[in-house]
C-alpha cells in the first residue's frame, strides 16, 4: 500500500470509531506500532485534528471532513455483493434506499471499476414486496425508531396464539429467518420473535424508553451469558 493511500485509510479508521488504539490501526493496515504513530504524527503536523496520544488510543477531532471517497474495483465489488445480498432480504423501503445508494457510488467510479462490479457473478432471489415478513420487517423497524410498544399475537411452533405488549429492540437475520428481539411486559423478560409467526401487529400509542435493565445492550450481555 502506497504510504499516501496509508495515511488516507488511518484517518478513516479514526474517524468510525469513538476511540482507536494504536494496535488495533497497526493490526487493520498491517504496519508496526512505531509506523501508525510516526503517520499519526506526520497527520497532526499537517493539520488533522486527531485528538489522543500513544497508549491511550486516537479520535477524530469534530468537524474535520475528508475529500470524496473512491473505492478501489474490489471495494465495489464488495459494495455490490453486500447490496444484492441485502436488498431480498430488508423490507422495500431499506430496499430501494440500498439501491439508491450503490448507484450513486458506482456512477462516481472509473469505467473499469463500475463495468467489473456491475459484472458481478453474485446474486440473491427475491421474494417480492409483498412477501408478508418484509412488510412487517417496515413496521417492526418503524417501532423501533419511534420507541412505541406494539402488541402482538403470536403463534409458536405448535399453532397456539398468544398475546403478547412488547418493547420492540432489534430486527435479527438468522440466514433463513428475522427474528424480533425485544422485552416482553408479560413475562417481563426479553423475547425472541420469530417475524414470521407474528400473526398480528398493532403499534400502540403507548411510547417506551431506555430502562436499565430492559435495553437492547442489556438484552446483548444476557445473551452473551446464555
Amino acid at each position: 500500500m502506497r504510504r499516501a493511500d496509508r495515511l488516507f485509510e488511518l484517518v478513516q479508521l479514526i474517524r468510525g470509531r469513538r476511540l482507536s488504539t494504536a494496535a488495533f490501526l497497526a493490526s487493520r493496515l498491517e504496519v508496526s506500532l512505531r509506523t501508525v504513530y510516526r503517520d499519526v504524527a506526520d497527520l497532526q503536523a499537517q493539520g488533522v485534528p486527531i485528538e489522543g496520544e500513544a497508549g491511550v488510543g486516537y479520535r477524530l477531532g469534530t468537524g474535520y471532513d475528508l475529500p470524496p471517497l473512491m473505492f478501489s474495483t474490489d471495494e465495489a465489488k464488495a459494495l455490490v455483493a453486500a447490496v444484492r445480498m441485502a436488498q431480498p432480504r430488508l423490507d422495500s423501503e431499506l430496499a430501494r434506499a440500498a439501491e439508491a445508494a450503490l448507484s450513486k457510488i458506482l456512477a462516481v467510479l472509473p469505467t473499469a471499476a463500475r463495468a467489473a462490479a456491475e459484472s458481478l457473478a453474485i446474486y440473491a432471489p427475491s421474494y417480492g414486496d409483498t412477501d408478508p415478513v418484509r412488510i412487517r420487517l417496515e413496521r417492526l423497524r418503524g417501532a423501533i425508531e419511534l420507541r412505541r410498544k406494539l402488541a402482538l399475537v403470536y403463534r409458536d411452533e405448535a399453532g397456539r396464539d398468544s398475546t403478547r405488549t412488547i418493547r420492540p429492540l432489534g430486527c435479527f437475520y438468522w440466514g433463513a429467518v428475522w427474528t424480533l428481539g425485544a422485552w416482553c411486559e408479560q413475562r417481563h423478560d426479553f423475547r425472541n420473535f420469530r417475524v414470521d409467526r407474528i400473526a398480528e401487529l398493532t403499534m400502540l400509542d403507548e411510547p417506551f424508553r431506555d430502562e436499565a435493565g430492559k435495553t437492547l445492550s442489556d438484552m446483548m450481555r444476557a445473551v452473551e451469558r446464555d
